[in-house]
């Protein structure tokens, strides 16, 4: 053979094996069948979080036009079932960035530019209670040609007088600020939900609130608040603000510490309405009606039964569903249920991954900014574990009911309730770990415990409790249903308060979620030994959130807090006397489980009433960080000095020019374009902004009354001066 011959044998070689490649890909897609229609629902959620991650509008049409390019190549040029699938991913990931950027597009209303205080008159939209914050939440439509279309205020509950609720036309005064944007690189988006809301402005009363036209007595929302009144009556204390949110899903009556201690325990979805409680609600009303009937023999001999109660069932849970607001994940658990329904009525299979698809595709397609909340994302996850799980082989042969004896029923009974509680755990931590920064280590032992007792004692005697007291008989249910309830909020601090309870972890990068939400999703959605290939992103994604560096120096977008994080973890904080939201978010960004220490208290700190002096030592270098921490006058010329003996100051005012610390100044000017900085001091640093995070999406703007034209934000990068 020749020289000559060899690349040319090469090129050969290379061609059978991806011709062998190709012939293995289409015979695994071919075992696959059933499943690719499952990944259709995949690609539109990847198209939606493309957009949503993306910075700009650049980037968002470069993402669609090569979603546009792959689907053009996959049903053109590679063809067949591979192209088939890689075509129908791609046009669905197209279709799902256009749809989440034409709903921007669609809900966008004005919004307020700065801070203001004001009087106007405006008609209730929602009333929400917040008994246990003593104030109530409104969302409100105002009069006024100068405010949004649509605002919410917090007014104390001293200061709301009688017939404030749902329809009311009142008289208020105000302070209204824009939309609370994201705190810290990697928090919670506030403005984004209050976009996709249509709400222009968030504030708080001043002084009393009048009435000018009393709530409408009657519809939905005035039925449910009051029923939420009659349930904390009934059941007073903690046990009625859980009563309460079981009911109507208002979690506003629960006190902050027992909130927490759910939080803390893994327990905090039973306090969220989702497929748990709509589940509890359509099983009763169906095998209720079901038994009920089939006590007569002649409605059993002409009658489908199972028909007429999965109509009641599915009555039953869209009521439920109304009567607890419509939320995202109350609304997907609700479709959920009733395709169970429909498929029971039919005589086919209740559970199914294709339900689950079916069911997120209804939210997606409406509702797509929903995607990026922690609400649709826990539900979701949390359902497609419980059916993937179901659908296993080898948890059907261990767990299956079958006829045996009642020792052997009850083991594998309490076995399947470990193993699923097990499994949904481990598939939320990766949501819980990327949203709060948290996960509790022991919440399958205490939702081993807690999800039978909500399920099959808790609503069942408060159900009872409510159609007793139709007839004023209802007050020993109640009883029952307080002790019952006790006995959950005992199971919540107790496993709070243990130790090693929560394990908390600092940001971590948004492509190591991805990899964990792939992982999952591979597990999920693949029926052949190939699943277990998911495997692979789920521990690369875990490593990477695992070791994901802590952040040296939060500072938040006002310039008024900051925290130094030690290297142990510990955040001390720049003000001393700062609220528990704001202590909250610095401990849940830096990863720490304790109490936060003042800058003071920090080695090689020194703090005056008006500014802090602290030492950072990263990568063999000691960083010099200047805060201010008052609005008194500062003298200029030590000003000036100190500035130029820092590395970092930060400030929450405006510093004069003359201020040039050796590497980054953060004063108000600055931070007022890049919103919260966190900053890694390595041998390179690192700088996070909040402008970053955000890029060019609508909610990073102020937009103007009653035109809205937002101008792009400037994104501000730091090189340091070394």
């Amino acid at each position: 053979m020749t020289i000559a011959a060899l690349p040319q044998r090469g090129a050969f070689r290379l061609a059978i094996d991806l011709s062998a490649i190709r012939t293995g890909l289409e015979a695994l897609l071919e075992r696959e069948r059933e499943q690719l229609a499952l990944w259709l629902v995949v690609g539109l959620a990847s198209g939606i979080a493309a957009w949503l991650s993306l910075p700009d509008a650049r980037s968002w049409a470069a993402f669609m036009l090569l979603a546009a390019g792959a689907s053009l190549v996959g049903w053109t040029v590679i063809q067949g079932r591979l192209g088939s699938a890689v075509g129908g991913f791609a046009l669905a990931a197209l279709f799902g960035a256009g749809l989440i950027w034409w709903r921007s597009v669609d809900v966008a209303a004005p919004r307020i530019k700065r801070p203001v205080i004001i009087a106007f008159q405006a008609r209730v939209e929602a009333a929400e209670p917040q008994v246990a914050r003593d104030s109530i939440r409104l969302t409100l439509s105002p009069n006024a040609a100068d405010l949004p279309p649509r605002i919410r205020v917090t007014v104390p509950e001293k200061d709301a007088p009688a017939g404030l609720g749902t329809g009311a036309l009142i008289q208020i005064r105000a302070r209204l600020t824009p939309p609370m944007a994201m705190t810290l690189p990697g928090d919670y988006d506030f403005a984004r939900d209050a976009w996709f809301k249509g709400v222009g402005g968030t504030g708080r009363s001043l002084g009393p609130v009048q009435v000018l036209q009393p709530a409408a007595t009657s519809g939905l929302d005035a039925w449910r608040a009051r029923l939420n009144d009659h349930i904390r009556k009934s059941a007073p204390g903690p046990e009625g603000g859980i009563a309460a949110a079981l009911a109507t899903g208002d979690q506003g009556s629960l006190p902050e510490e027992d909130a927490e201690a759910m939080r803390r325990s893994g327990l905090a979805h039973l306090l969220s309405v989702s497929g748990l409680h709509i589940a509890a609600a359509v099983g009763a009303a169906f095998l209720l009606t079901l038994r009920v009937l089939a006590l007569s023999q002649r409605l059993a001999l002409r009658v489908n039964l199972v028909l007429v109660a999965a109509g009641v069932g599915a009555a039953a849970g869209i009521a439920y569903t109304l009567l607890t607001g419509a939320q995202v994940p109350t609304v997907c658990s609700c479709v959920a249920a009733v395709l169970v329904l429909i498929g029971l009525a039919l005589g086919r299979e209740a559970l199914s991954m294709r339900l689950v698809a079916v069911g997120g595709l209804a939210v997606l397609l409406f509702r797509p900014e929903a995607l990026g909340g922690a609400s649709f994302q826990f539900s979701f996850a949390a359902v497609t574990t419980l059916v993937a799980l179901y659908g296993a082989g080898w948890f059907r042969r261990w767990f299956e009911r079958r006829e045996e004896g009642f020792v052997l029923r009850s083991l594998r009974a309490v076995g399947s309730l470990l193993v699923t509680g097990l499994a949904i755990e481990l598939a939320l931590m990766p949501f819980a770990l990327y949203h709060f920064h948290r996960a509790g280590l022991y919440g399958v032992a205490a939702n081993l415990l807690a999800i039978p007792l909500t399920t099959f004692v808790i609503m069942p005697l408060e159900a009872g409790a409510l159609l007793l007291d139709v007839v004023g008989l209802g007050g020993w249910l109640w009883t029952a249903a307080g002790w019952a309830i006790g006995v959950l909020l005992w199971i919540a601090h107790l496993v709070a308060g243990a130790s090693g309870a929560v394990t908390l972890l600092p940001t971590m990068p948004q492509w190591a979620f991805a990899l964990l939400v792939l992982g999952l999703a591979w597990l999920w959605f693949w029926a052949s030994r190939v699943r277990l290939l998911g495997i692979v992103p789920l521990a690369v994604g875990s490593l990477a959130a695992l070791s994901a560096p802590r952040a040296d120096l939060l500072v938040t977008g006002d310039g008024r807090h900051l925290a130094i994080v030690a290297e142990d973890g510990t955040p001390f904080l720049l003000r001393e006397r700062a609220g528990d939201f704001m202590r909250d978010t610095f401990a849940e960004s830096a990863g720490f489980d304790g109490e936060l220490p003042a800058v003071d208290a920090a080695p090689g700190s020194q703090c005056s009433a008006d500014a802090c002096v602290a030492q950072i030592d990263r990568a063999g270098r000691t960083w010099t960080v200047l805060a201010t921490r008052s609005v008194q006058t500062l003298d200029w010329v030590e000003l000036i000095r100190a500035c130029a003996l820092a590395d970092i100051v930060v400030s929450e005012r405006r510093l004069p020019r003359g201020c040039t610390p050796r590497w980054l100044k953060l004063d108000r000017a600055t931070l007022a374009r890049t919103g919260g900085i966190s900053i890694r001091l390595a041998s390179e640093p690192v700088i996070d902004s909040v402008a970053d995070r955000v890029g060019q999406h609508p909610w990073a703007q102020n937009t103007a009354i009653p035109q809205a034209n937002p101008l792009a934000t400037p994104q501000v990068r730091f090189r340091p001066d070394r």
